[in-house]
């Protein structure tokens, strides 16, 4: 368990990101078309994966926009915007925003995500929201860089997850 803050009141998540060197663990998202994605479909691309609690708050939608600047910079790298948010509220923020060089995922229907990889929150205000986190893999799924954010209305440290890029 991961313990977090949300303006200094203490969160706990269901449990910790997948560690530096480890395989990630498979996923199953709904994307904006409701296909359904999982981690090897992105195999041989590297992956960054941009966790967040909801692409309608402001540091939420930051993080997508920063990460959709930075993504056409980056050579055979996906980024992937996963939320709680149902498809339609992604593919409404994506057509408004025009993030398209990201890919929004969604794990509204069984909140499988956020258990495997230990981001839902088990308390507060923002209980069964995923925390904010950044987990980036290499072209085999291997983890090279991980963040949980101390404090849910705080940015991710992009330089740090896209430097393990470069």
């Amino acid at each position: 368990m991961a313990t977090i803050t949300l303006g200094g009141e203490q969160i706990n998540t269901t449990g910790t990101l997948p560690k530096e060197g480890e395989k990630a663990p498979d996923f199953s998202l709904k994307a904006q078309d409701l296909a359904t994605k999982t981690l090897s479909d992105f195999k041989g691309s590297r992956v960054i994966l941009n966790i967040f609690p909801s692409i309608d708050t402001n540091v939420c939608a930051t993080s997508v926009r920063k990460f959709n600047e930075k993504a056409s910079e980056l050579k055979n790298t996906k980024v992937l915007c996963i939320s709680r948010d149902t498809p339609f509220a992604q593919k409404r923020f994506a057509d408004d925003e025009g993030t398209d060089k990201v890919i929004n995922l969604s794990d509204v229907i069984d909140g499988s995500f956020g258990e495997t990889y230990g981001v839902t929150m088990t308390s507060g205000a923002m209980k069964g929201f995923h925390s904010r986190a950044v987990v980036v893999l290499d072209e085999d799924g291997k983890v090279i860089h991980s963040q949980q954010v101390p404090e849910i209305a705080d940015e991710p440290d992009y330089l740090e997850a896209l430097k393990v890029l470069l």
